[in-house]
């Protein structure tokens, strides 16, 4: 069961390049196709992190491991959308100009706490494999709190590129303080 359902969510895992191969195909990508498929990713780089994240509270209200076995693909989805977000930054949109990625970087505060969550990205999708899960030990579990740290970041960077409309950005936030007060509810529990 677990064999299928690992692969079933895979491809599940594929469907923002789904929908994007719909958006090019009927040429729906507007005015700036670039920075509409720059948000594209960037905005389900913040669902995979909501749905990693909500799989412990799932896990604790079914009293089920299936939720839990799946954590681990959906944050290696985190990192790879957060990736292919700054890929299109640095290639598509600045075709890869070292200088203007460094003049934003410096003065652009969302370039700046974007760029922060995918490097602290980096760690977490390294140390994701069982090996590492069992050579770490503890220190295992303490990195990878590094995924609230990466949302807060995440939901700053769609909040300060945002600049008028804060009401998505919001709605993201919402729901990371939800998970994360849960979270605490489950620790203080056990």
């Amino acid at each position: 069961m677990y064999k299928y359902s690992k692969v079933l969510i895979f491809f599940l895992c594929l469907w923002p390049i789904y929908s994007l191969s719909y958006y090019i195909y009927f040429n729906q990508l507007g005015p700036d196709p670039i920075k509409k498929i720059m948000h594209h990713f960037g905005e389900w780089s913040l669902i995979f992190i909501c749905l990693t994240l909500a799989m412990t509270p799932l896990q604790r209200i079914t009293k089920s491991n299936f939720w839990v076995k799946h954590r681990r693909m959906l944050g290696l989805f985190v990192f790879f959308y957060v990736s292919v977000h700054l890929l299109i930054y640095v290639g598509l949109d600045y075709r890869f100009d070292w200088n203007s990625i460094s003049d934003d970087l410096i003065k652009k505060k969302y370039i700046y706490i974007g760029f922060s969550a995918w490097l602290l990205l980096i760690p977490l999708a390294l140390t994701s494999s069982q090996k590492m899960m069992i050579k770490l030990k503890s220190n295992w579990k303490k990195l990878h709190r590094l995924i609230y740290v990466i949302a807060a970041f995440g939901i700053l960077h769609f909040i300060w590129m945002s600049k008028t409309i804060f009401f998505e950005p919001l709605i993201y936030l919402i729901i990371i303080v939800v998970l994360f007060l849960f979270r605490i509810k489950i620790r203080k529990s056990t």
